[in-house]
């Protein structure tokens, strides 16, 4: 199959990852043609002038736009792409060289209207960022309830390192109006049409994060919000996994309870799952630093996620309101 990939970047206020990511575009191996779709989201703080530095480097169309969210400038840029594959990029993320060769060899060898790659942590990211991205990644917290290498056609790309046709995106519509969670639901609804996805495990880009612990916290707060309504758009995605976080929580709430009573063995089982992250997190980086920190970026997604999760659980299943009414904040 012939493909021609356009990437499709939405940016808002963030000029100086537009460099970045730029940058790391123009050491691309790849040989054939390709472009690259900037579409600046109503920002302040413009990219035009980093944009056009790269210009004469890089196949770019930068576009302009009022801010309609993430969801909807990817829609946007997309409509304006002249390929038949668009790439769907975070601002913040850095291209490995390799990147347009390892996507285009897995779908000439297997081709699916849909795929996402893995994220990884730079070497030059700070040991906060590095934790984070543990965290959400590693199988022993939430990074596995995408899907696996092992799991055929089932694997839920997200936005930030995703591939999708222009047949697939035509069908589908596109990116829906709430955020966080526009990918997730994405995925699903082209799987109900039909549409097959894969994880492309070559295909990893190293995503910054620029966060905190306090505005992770919000952030994965709201991937819990999220949740429970896109289980009520699309019945059947449940999965015990999403109870995960909430029910660890609850199990450490109870085994801390249950000391004032002498019990001990339960808290004993925290201190295990604990030290398990500790050491897959010290194995994976060879950092002791982001071995403990990958303890607190843990807490704080189970924390996060599961007081999220509770909240819209209970008032997506007994509110007579809908999701938009409910959680304004998160559509567009």
């Amino acid at each position: 199959m012939d493909l021609f990939f356009s990437f499709v970047i939405p940016v808002y206020n963030r000029p100086d990852e537009i460099r970045e990511l730029l940058q790391s575009l123009t050491e691309l191996k790849y040989d054939k043609p390709f472009e690259i779709v900037i579409v600046e989201d109503g920002s302040e703080q413009g990219a035009d002038m980093i944009v056009h530095e790269f210009i004469p480097l890089l196949p770019i169309n930068y576009l302009t736009k009022a801010n309609t969210g993430p969801g909807d400038s990817r829609n946007y840029g997309m409509q304006r792409a002249g390929g038949n594959y668009f790439i769907i990029m975070d601002s913040d993320c850095l291209v490995p060289s390799h990147y347009l060769q390892a996507v285009e060899t897995s779908l000439q060898s297997r081709y699916v209207d849909f795929y996402g790659g893995p994220d990884a942590a730079h070497p030059s990211f700070s040991n906060t960022q590095k934790a984070i991205n543990y965290a959400l990644t590693s199988v022993l917290t939430t990074g596995g309830i995408r899907g696996s290498k092992r799991t055929v056609d089932r694997f839920q790309p997200r936005s930030f390192n995703m591939g999708i046709s222009r047949k697939a995106w035509e069908s589908s519509g596109g990116f829906g109006r709430i955020h966080p969670g526009e990918d997730p639901d994405l995925s699903l609804r082209l799987w109900k049409k039909g549409f097959s996805s894969k994880l492309i495990p070559e295909a990893f880009v190293y995503h910054q994060r620029r966060i905190d612990f306090r505005a992770f916290f919000l952030q994965v707060k709201k991937f819990g919000m999220v949740r429970p309504i896109l289980n009520q758009w699309h019945p059947g995605s449940w999965r015990i996994a999403y109870w995960f976080p909430l029910l660890f929580c609850l199990g450490f709430f109870t085994a801390i309870s249950l000391l004032f009573l002498n019990v001990l063995w339960p808290l004993s089982l925290v201190v295990l799952y604990v030290f398990l992250i500790f050491v897959d997190s010290l194995q994976k980086n060879k950092n002791l630093p982001v071995a403990l920190l990958s303890i607190a970026a843990t807490a704080i997604q189970f924390l996060g996620y599961g007081l999220g999760f509770l909240k819209s659980t209970i008032l997506v299943t007994f509110s007579k309101r809908k999701p938009q009414e409910v959680f304004p904040d998160l559509f567009f």
